[in-house]
């Protein structure tokens, strides 16, 4: 890294996106993926759709549980 930077041209706030929403990438073990691929395929789905599927089912029984 530099010792100093020039700001003098900078403007503030030109990248702010005050309604943007990022995805964080999810990390998953090799034998979670593995096994993810396997019930997807088999399904005729891709691991996306079948990932978002379980964890609404998750919410689903979380919400129930919560009353």
């Amino acid at each position: 890294m530099k010792d100093e930077y020039d700001f003098s041209n900078a403007e503030r706030g030109k990248f702010y996106r005050p309604n943007l929403r990022l995805i964080p990438p999810v990390r998953l073990e090799p034998e979670v993926l593995d096994f993810l691929a396997t019930r997807a395929e088999a399904r005729g789905t891709t691991v996306n759709q079948l990932v978002n599927q379980l964890l609404k089912k998750d919410m689903e029984l979380i919400q129930a549980a919560a009353g």
